[in-house]
């Protein structure tokens, strides 16, 4: 995959008149959290402070962690979830999960909070008209890490994924572990037998010796209204959580009460019912549209491709491990009921020859999909740092680059969350100044020469040139053929 080594940073684009304008707010490198207008001016950086990822509340308020656990004693464990008001003081704080005794450290109480957490009145995390989330009381769902044996799924140590539930003071009201629900998961033998020998180990973690990040969840949200339960389909109970693991695949639905998965999508995507979906790999941000948004009750997820799963050996995975690989990425909408696909974003929608050039809207890792209520899409492409709105005609009406380069040396943005104006009272509207496309053919940079040659000369033509096949097939191709 090519990549520029000039190219703009900050907004890009902006049609007023089609997107649903508001501030952005994101985790902008090492510098903490910021908060952008629609024409990409830095309106307030909340410095120092961990997104991982950060949200807005109503009244000017953000969540979001202080700190992070070594990685030689753990992968991406924040030893707190925070609210901070919009003067930077902390005014709740979550920490109270396990009391941790790291060499070279103070013993300290961490929340080892990782990739999500939501807020009692809202079920995911944005907004969505009459789900507002509660600001000084209620409960917090957090999605956790713990370390656990279990020789049902492998003899090595595991990092496994927790989702708690905490009261305003901190208790633990709920707790699910996804460990205990290995039979449910859906791996067949070959997968099972990879994940035994070798449960994704990470190099870091416990002193060094490694930790199989065998799930590797990275959202959990609760359900929320929606109309599959307004209609008797228990599976989607407002209370129940949907999460998604990007190691194995999987999407699913946890029931709160009894704490089994009563909905699941993948591991296996060559099953006849999920066949026409496609293979749905190493996806993030897997959630339910909320109720009073366009496509309420339906998933919307950022399927990234790349690379994930468990199973029988290829070409590209010689172990079986991450075994299912793409080189291009897909937002999907899916009614969870009939598996139906009833929107996407794909290169094919962004305008690129497929698959030849389907690699132009690819995040490997990362990334998250908002639905707005103007039936509009901000999508975060997070490993190029690529904030964009796109239509439901996918017409790009928003395109923001992070300009923040980490230690990583990326722009990397893992979410992005577009929240309405009011939630900020401390600032007055900012003026929405339209920002038309640039056309890159003709952009140069300073002492760059323009497009057009200077000396011209014709060669005759045996044949006209007219485009044609290229050295792959493409989609445009097979269509032809049908």
């Amino acid at each position: 995959m090519g990549f520029p080594t000039v190219y703009p940073t900050g907004a890009t684009v902006y049609n007023p008149s089609k997107a649903w304008s508001g501030y952005t707010v994101y985790q902008a490198g090492d510098e903490g959290v910021v908060l952008i207008d629609m024409n990409g001016r830095e309106v307030h950086l909340w410095k120092g402070l961990i997104g991982f990822p950060a949200k807005a509340l109503p009244g000017g308020y953000v969540l979001g962690s202080t700190g992070r656990r070594d990685p030689k004693f753990g992968i991406q464990d924040n030893v707190d979830l925070v609210q901070v008001d919009w003067d930077g003081k902390i005014v709740w704080r979550y920490n109270g999960y396990e009391h941790i005794e790291d060499p070279g450290y103070e013993p300290t109480w961490y929340a080892r909070q990782h990739h999500d957490y939501q807020r009692e009145g809202n079920p995911v995390g944005y907004y969505a008209p009459g789900l507002e989330p509660e600001v000084s009381r209620g409960t917090t769902l957090i999605l956790a890490h713990k370390n656990v044996n279990n020789p049902a799924i492998s003899d090595k140590q595991l990092l496994d994924d927790v989702i708690i539930e905490v009261d305003w003071e901190g208790n633990v009201t709920w707790e699910w572990k996804a460990s205990d629900h290995f039979d449910e998961l859906g791996f067949d033998e070959s997968a099972r037998n990879v994940l035994f020998r070798d449960p994704n180990t990470r190099s870091f973690g416990h002193l060094g010796g490694g930790v199989g990040d065998w799930l590797h969840v990275n959202s959990a949200s609760y359900v929320g209204p929606n109309r599959f339960y307004d209609e008797g389909d228990e599976r989607f109970h407002p209370d129940n959580v949907i999460w998604d693991a990007r190691e194995a695949n999987i999407i699913a639905i946890t029931d709160r009460r009894t704490g089994r998965i009563v909905w699941r999508l993948g591991p296996d995507y060559s099953l006849p019912e999920v066949k026409h979906i496609g293979w749905i790999i190493g996806q993030h941000h897997a959630h339910i549209i909320p109720k009073g948004l366009p496509g309420e009750g339906n998933l919307l997820v950022f399927d990234n491709g790349g690379w994930g799963g468990y199973g029988l050996p290829n070409p590209a995975s010689p172990f079986g491990q991450k075994n299912a690989i793409r080189d291009h990425s897909r937002v999907l909408e899916i009614n969870p009921v009939t598996l139906e696909i009833e929107w996407q974003y794909t290169g094919a929608e962004a305008g690129f020859s497929v698959p030849t050039d389907s690699y132009k809207f690819y995040s490997p890792y990362i990334s998250s999909a908002q639905r707005l209520p103007n039936g509009n899409t901000l999508i975060t492409e997070g490993s190029n740092g690529r904030l964009f709105e796109v239509t439901r005609d996918h017409e790009i009406v928003w395109e923001y680059v992070s300009p923040y380069i980490d230690r990583r040396n990326t722009n990397m943005v893992y979410r992005s969350y577009r929240l309405p104006y009011e939630w900020v009272p401390q600032l007055a509207k900012p003026e929405e100044i339209a920002i038309e496309p640039i056309d890159a053919a003709q952009f140069r940079v300073p002492g760059a020469a323009p497009k057009g040659s200077d000396s011209v000369v014709s060669v005759a033509a045996a044949l006209p040139f007219v485009e044609g096949a290229a050295c792959v097939a493409t989609s445009d191709e097979a269509r032809r053929r049908a």
